[in-house]
């Protein structure tokens, strides 16, 4: 194993599948899939697949989006790289199209497609119609359509690889603030559950359930609160849809209190959904939700870190639960 980026740990995973699978397409637009990693060898899809494999078009989200799909629906794996001008123009393909065939077909039509879709507007500095919050709420809506979304370089590993292998269509949410993140992660392939939650702390006073970019600042608060004398549960969803709802209910059937804590909006946040489905099983449970105001991010970013849930604010809000 070695220490490995973000992106290096992603385009690691999509090297080896389109090496086992010559038939594999990558289409990009404006961002090249090339990555590079001390004392690893840099890699580039478009150099070592050539260009009908690894396919750089136009700006077009739309077109791309379909492409890889129509790819899919042929037998083909196929992902594309949406960066974050065109986030959700996507999403009429994804929700009208991927989800609804995969399942108006009995399953019959095994689409194993992958859509990378940036999520740039949860860092300072991308205002106005650059900053999508309402990427992982809208997409995790589609039924028949898989969406993770990693908050470490291991899990964004395993995760590529088991949404590449999987017959359903997935969309892989990729937190852009996390782009310099860096920890061990092996060499050789391995899958991480589209499923399944990981538990990052334990503790039995308290449950804090969060993904993608709102990890660190919750792994923060977290220790925060243990040198306080708290007992915090963390639990990272990685998997929106399909939501592990067997650890989140276990973790508050022990705890009792439940706070989630999102950067995307505050209306219909993945928290709201993690409340509903705790609350369903678990009686006597006491909650509160930290996200993003309903407003659109401001250019300034000091105006905009002030506005994004940072550690101080998932340390006090713990502190009001318990």
């Amino acid at each position: 194993m070695a220490q490995k980026s973000w992106m290096y740990a992603v385009l690691e995973a999509v090297q080896h599948e389109m090496q086992q699978d010559p038939a594999m397409t990558w289409i990009f637009e404006l961002t090249p899939p090339v990555a590079s990693n001390p004392g690893k060898p840099v890699i580039n899809l478009e150099t070592e697949f050539g260009r009908k494999r690894v396919v750089n078009t136009g700006i077009d989200e739309n077109w791309m989006a379909s492409a890889v799909l129509g790819a899919g629906l042929s037998g083909s794996k196929s992902a594309t790289y949406i960066p974050y001008q065109g986030a959700l123009i996507p999403f009429e393909v994804i929700q009208n199209v991927a989800g609804k065939l995969r399942l108006m077909t009995g399953g019959k039509a095994s689409m194993p497609v992958v859509w990378v879709i940036e999520m740039t507007g949860q860092t300072p500095g991308f205002a106005g119609q650059h900053s999508c919050y309402e990427e992982d709420s809208y997409y995790m809506h589609i039924p028949g359509v898989r969406t993770v979304i990693p908050s470490t370089p291991y899990d964004a590993k395993g995760l590529m690889h088991a949404a590449l292998r999987s017959p359903d269509p997935v969309v892989y949410l990729y937190p852009a603030g996390l782009r310099t993140l860096t920890e061990e992660v092996p060499d050789e392939p391995y899958e991480v559950p589209l499923n399944k939650a990981a538990v990052r702390m334990e503790g039995s006073d308290l449950t804090i359930v969060s993904s993608g970019g709102g990890m660190p600042g919750v792994l923060e608060a977290a220790e925060t609160l243990k040198a306080d004398g708290m007992g915090v549960e963390v639990i990272d969803l990685r998997t929106l849809k399909e939501m592990d709802t067997d650890t989140l209910v276990n973790s508050v059937g022990k705890t009792k209190r439940l706070l989630t804590v999102d950067q995307s909006y505050y209306t219909l946040c993945p928290g709201a959904e993690v409340i509903a489905r705790v609350v369903e099983n678990v009686d006597g449970v006491k909650v509160k939700r930290v996200a993003f105001p309903d407003a659109p991010p401001p250019a300034s970013p000091e105006m905009f870190l002030w506005m994004r849930p940072d550690a101080q604010n998932v340390v006090e809000a713990a502190r009001g639960l318990v």
